[in-house]
């Protein structure tokens, strides 16, 4: 891994040199767009409007446009803003764990410690651990100010930005304005559905199926001379298949009796799961 930023983690007195380092990485196939009646490679030209000249990156600048002024930052404003110099990662405050509201969360970096010792590193990732608190950080990171949570992983200071609060929207539907009443027999009978498919959460255990079918396409197309159609290499999808069930509680009853039709599902079979899970 490359280091992506270099500063400092701060509270009190104290300074943690630390490293940052992207913690998750993207395993899409990637695909380009093309012609379809002749297969050639559609590219996308930065012109401008008044020369109609092609623009090298290295030329380009941003603007604000708010309808009377336009207003335009070159590099060097940007890089003038004090945030953007300042290379601290400040805890503002230490808040319970479970306080950090999921739906906050964005991405996630590794803090690798960035001295000869790393003594305040590990102080700083036990005192966490002991005390079951997350630091709220802020910290200045490709011309923004981020807040963030910084939290242990697996004995490694994590970095999780969060949202800010005006970014995330309110949840307001009619739907759920609280007049839906569900019995008592029905909240035991999905207990009971949710019973036989507990389980212990294990990442590994999952795979994402439309990348793996993604490339087996395009690994058949290859070799077949690219004129398969896609049914062919998967096979033809059932008719009902995925087709919404609307009674909640004969949904809930089939679930309950497919389950106990069969053993206790284990991880392997993680793909039958997701196909009772559509059935339920």
């Amino acid at each position: 891994m490359r280091a992506i930023w270099k500063g400092a983690v701060t509270f009190g007195l104290v300074n943690v040199p630390v490293k940052l380092y992207s913690a998750t990485e993207d395993h899409d196939v990637s695909l380009h767009q093309v012609h379809d009646a002749d297969g050639g490679r559609i590219r996308y030209r930065r012109v401008c409007e008044l020369d109609g000249e092609t623009v090298p990156y290295e030329h380009i600048d941003k603007a604000y446009d708010d309808g009377e002024h336009v207003v335009v930052l070159t590099k060097e404003d940007f890089a003038a803003l004090p945030a953007e110099t300042n290379r601290e990662i400040e805890v503002v405050e230490f808040v319970p764990s479970d306080q950090v509201d999921p739906v906050l969360l964005d991405r996630t970096y590794y803090l690798e410690p960035d001295s000869k010792s790393p003594k305040a590193y590990v102080l700083l990732r036990r005192t966490l651990e002991d005390t079951d608190r997350t630091a709220i950080v802020k910290f200045a990171l490709r011309q923004r100010t981020r807040l963030a949570a910084l939290r242990v992983r697996e004995d490694v200071l994590t970095l999780q930005t969060l949202l800010w609060a005006d970014e995330i929207r309110e949840a307001e539907f009619p739907s759920l304005d609280g007049s839906t009443s569900v019995s008592d027999k029905e909240l035991a009978m999905s207990a009971q559905l949710v019973s036989s498919y507990e389980s212990d959460f294990t990442p590994e255990d999952y795979t994402d199926e439309y990348q793996a079918q993604l490339r087996q396409l395009i690994e058949a197309k290859i070799e077949k001379g690219d004129t398969l159609d896609p049914a062919e290499t998967f096979g033809e999808k059932e008719e009902g298949e995925g087709a919404e069930v609307v009674d909640l509680m004969e949904a809930l009853k089939r679930s309950v009796e497919s389950s106990k039709a069969r053993s206790k599902p284990s991880k392997a079979g993680s793909s039958s799961k997701s196909s009772q899970r559509k059935t339920g």
